[in-house]
């Protein structure tokens, strides 16, 4: 059984980098400073959405699932800056080679983790070997859009269509699976600022769940899992979940079962 490890990030305004970009004043706050470059974004596109380069990273959160069962977790800890969450990233790809779940990886945090490993001196051989040493990768890779070591599910469903494309809350919920829970991305800088680390953390971890339970619905369609190999599935996921003592699991079983 190849590893799976289906991963999600949660991001917030670069700051620093954007005082050094916009030679903010050392008299502007961070909330300040962001709102300015929000405001930049707005007038030229419209919306506030910050180039993938400017958005750090502040959580990385992973579902694992090999012979030994379902695991979820936030990498890293609270006090880790962003350089260590994203070693841990590629740590884990470098020790077990693992199939690369997500949804919209390859549109953003795939690339943000790429700038923000570059920009953080990040090192990830394993991660970026196209052939070179191992022969294997050459055929199919992290990195070559129609390559399935990275299934980006929302860009293959929607046929590598952006018009196509499908927010994963309201596929989670149409599949019948809980969806996202009180929180958004929208909200995640506003959380950061109050000191909601944990909760972002924690809303990142139900966001890789439902990903991973999309996941096991596309495998029973294409015939990776047979219909009762699915059913299996989503029962470990559920046996797993009961297991955590966090509340937010507690709530996440609970939307599961309404």
């Amino acid at each position: 059984m190849i590893p799976v490890l289906v991963f999600d990030i949660e991001t917030i305004p670069d700051v620093a980098g954007l005082r050094r970009l916009q030679d903010a004043p050392d008299t502007m706050s961070d909330a300040e400073v962001a709102e300015q470059a929000f405001a930049a974004r707005r007038e030229k596109t419209g919306g506030d959405f910050l180039p993938l380069h400017l958005h750090k990273v502040a959580a990385i959160s992973c579902v694992f699932r090999d012979r030994d069962g379902f695991r979820v977790r936030s990498l890293g800890t609270l006090e880790d800056g962003e350089a260590a969450l994203i070693q841990s990233f590629y740590r884990v790809i470098e020790k077990y080679s693992p199939q690369l779940v997500s949804w919209n990886g390859g549109g953003f945090d795939l690339p943000v983790l790429h700038y923000r490993g570059l920009i953080n001196s990040v090192v990830a051989p394993r991660y970026w070997d196209m052939g070179e040493d191992d022969r294997d990768f050459k055929w199919n890779n992290y990195i070559s859009r129609y390559h399935h070591r990275h299934l980006d599910l929302m860009d293959l469903l929607a046929m590598y269509q952006a018009r196509a494309n499908a927010p994963l809350d309201d596929l989670a919920k149409l599949c019948g699976f809980p969806g996202k829970l009180g929180m958004d991305g929208s909200k995640v800088w506003e959380a950061y600022q109050q000191g909601q680390l944990a909760e972002i953390r924690n809303y990142c971890e139900t966001d890789v769940v439902n990903t991973y339970l999309v996941y096991c619905r596309f495998q029973l369609m294409r015939g990776g899992f047979s219909p009762a190999e699915y059913e299996q599935e989503v029962e470990l996921v559920k046996t797993a979940l009961a297991g955590e003592s966090a509340a937010h699991w507690r709530e996440y079983l609970a939307a599961f079962a309404a």
